[in-house]
Formats: structure tokens, C-alpha cells, sequence
């Protein structure tokens, strides 16, 4: 580390780029079982947002796991890797003024913990999509419930590795007892009070 030289302090301000873009900049991230609605709901909230003329990025947990996390296995020290990286690109793209939405799993406590120290409370808005496991494995988008459940798939989130639930999230959808419109509305109406700029 005694030759890096950090420029932190030489570089355009994220105040200076949030003027520019007109809003203000925020990492949503979105946590819940596979099949709760996360990307259904990120990519609603991302296209309405750019129709509003708002700079987002979308970051999603397979697109993350063909590039930046390629590398990258689903054991438990690698699952925390994983969320570690992502966390601090979103915490670039914030730095860069711009709105960052993220759709992953993250399913204990420390490993949102560690996200929000990494990306700075103010700017970590954790919305839980909140499905219960029973309509997560009845929608079996993936049809991922299916593999664990005969085995296929080893240390998967509801079923043979805890999910756990967020005690303090910034917002919280049930996705199991609203369509998927009305928690769209929902949250861009919490998402638009935090980024006016």
C-alpha cells in the first residue's frame, strides 16, 4: 500500500456532477429470496426513473456474475466477495452523481452491514422485497427451488442457507400481497423523495 497515492481530494466533486445531473445520488438495494420480485421491480423503478430524465445504473445478480464476479463460486466467503465488490462500485457510481439500483440476494445481516459501511449509511437504502419462501417457490422463475430441492443446487437461500430478515430496512414491499404495479408506485414515490435534486 506505500506506493498508492490516493487523488480523492484532486478529482470533479460528487457535488459538482449531482448539480449537473439535476438529482441526488443513492444506492437502493433491493434484498429478498429469489423469485420475490427484485428485478422485476429494479427494472420497473430503473425505466420509469429515465423516462423522468433521472441517470441510473442497474446492477443485477446475474449480469454482476458474467463479468465483475465471473471469478466467483457460491461458497459463503466467496458469496460475501461478491456482495464486497458490488458495494463498492455502487459506491462509485454515487460518487459520480448517480442513482444506483441494486438487485441481490444478500440474505444475512453482516453481509448488508458490510455493504452499507462500504457505500456510507446516508447513501444505503435497503428495500426489502418481502415475498414468503412458499410463493418464492411457487413462482420458481428460474426454476432454482426445484434443483435444490432434489439436491442439485447445495446451500441455497431458503431452503438449505437462511435468509435473514432485514430488522431496519428503508422500505419494505410484499410482494406476495400487492401486484407488481402497485409496489412499482409505491417505491418510486420513497425513491423520488431521496433524490430530488
Amino acid at each position: 500500500m506505500e506506493h498508492i497515492h490516493p487523488i480523492f481530494d484532486q478529482i470533479l466533486s460528487r457535488s459538482a456532477k449531482e448539480t449537473a445531473l439535476k438529482q441526488k445520488a443513492a444506492v437502493f438495494w433491493l434484498t429478498g429470496l429469489s423469485g420475490s420480485g427484485k428485478s422485476t421491480i429494479a427494472k420497473a423503478i430503473e425505466k420509469e426513473l429515465h423516462e423522468m430524465g433521472y441517470f441510473t445504473k442497474l446492477l443485477d445478480g446475474d449480469n454482476i456474475r458474467t463479468g465483475l464476479c465471473k471469478d466467483l463460486s457460491f461458497s459463503e466467503s466467496d458469496r460475501k466477495e461478491n456482495i464486497r465488490r458490488i458495494a463498492e462500485v455502487s459506491k462509485l457510481f454515487v460518487e459520480g452523481g448517480i442513482i444506483c439500483i441494486c438487485s441481490f440476494v444478500s440474505p444475512t445481516e453482516s453481509i448488508r452491514d458490510m455493504a452499507k459501511e462500504i457505500i456510507g449509511e446516508e447513501d444505503f437504502k435497503l428495500v426489502y422485497i418481502n415475498a414468503s419462501l412458499e410463493t418464492c417457490e411457487e413462482r420458481d422463475v428460474k426454476g432454482l427451488y426445484k434443483k435444490a430441492r432434489a439436491g442439485e443446487i447445495k446451500s441455497f437461500t431458503g431452503i438449505d442457507s437462511p435468509f435473514e430478515t432485514p430488522l431496519t430496512p428503508f422500505y419494505e414491499l410484499k410482494t406476495d400481497r400487492k401486484d407488481i404495479e402497485t409496489c412499482k408506485n409505491e417505491l418510486m414515490t420513497a425513491v423520488l423523495a431521496e433524490i430530488k435534486g
